[in-house]
């Protein structure tokens, strides 16, 4: 049998602090942490699939937990230069159909992401 389809929209965290602007999401880009790049990296790898922190944990080959910290990392420059937003979505984790936090990039903002990484290979 095979599990029910992720909603990518239903359930989502939130979703007006969702990055749109290509600038903005490369500008995020460029002033995040080294081990927020990789991150977004691995969203930008799977757009449109939302994703508990556990298996883009072992997608990227990190250990447990370390998303929660990295996202806790990067707190202060979303409020402070992003007025809260992100280039990234969440599920809410009481809607959400793996019954845990979802993280996911859509196809836009992934195309941002791997255009910026491509750029300062």
């Amino acid at each position: 049998m095979n599990p029910p389809a992720r909603s990518r929209t239903d359930n989502e965290c939130v979703p007006e602090n969702a990055l749109v602007d290509p600038g903005e999401i490369a500008r995020f880009y460029d002033r995040c942490s080294d081990l927020m790049r990789e991150l977004l990296d691995g969203l930008a790898q799977a757009p449109d699939q939302p994703r508990p922190f556990p298996e883009i944990e072992d997608a990227i080959g990190w250990p447990r937990r370390r998303i929660a910290s990295v996202l806790g990392g990067v707190c202060h420059l979303r409020r402070m230069e992003f007025a809260g937003r992100r280039p990234y979505h969440f599920n809410d984790p009481r809607a959400a159909v793996t019954k845990r936090w979802e993280i996911w990039m859509d196809e836009a903002q992934a195309r941002v992401v791997r255009a910026e990484r491509e750029s300062v290979q």
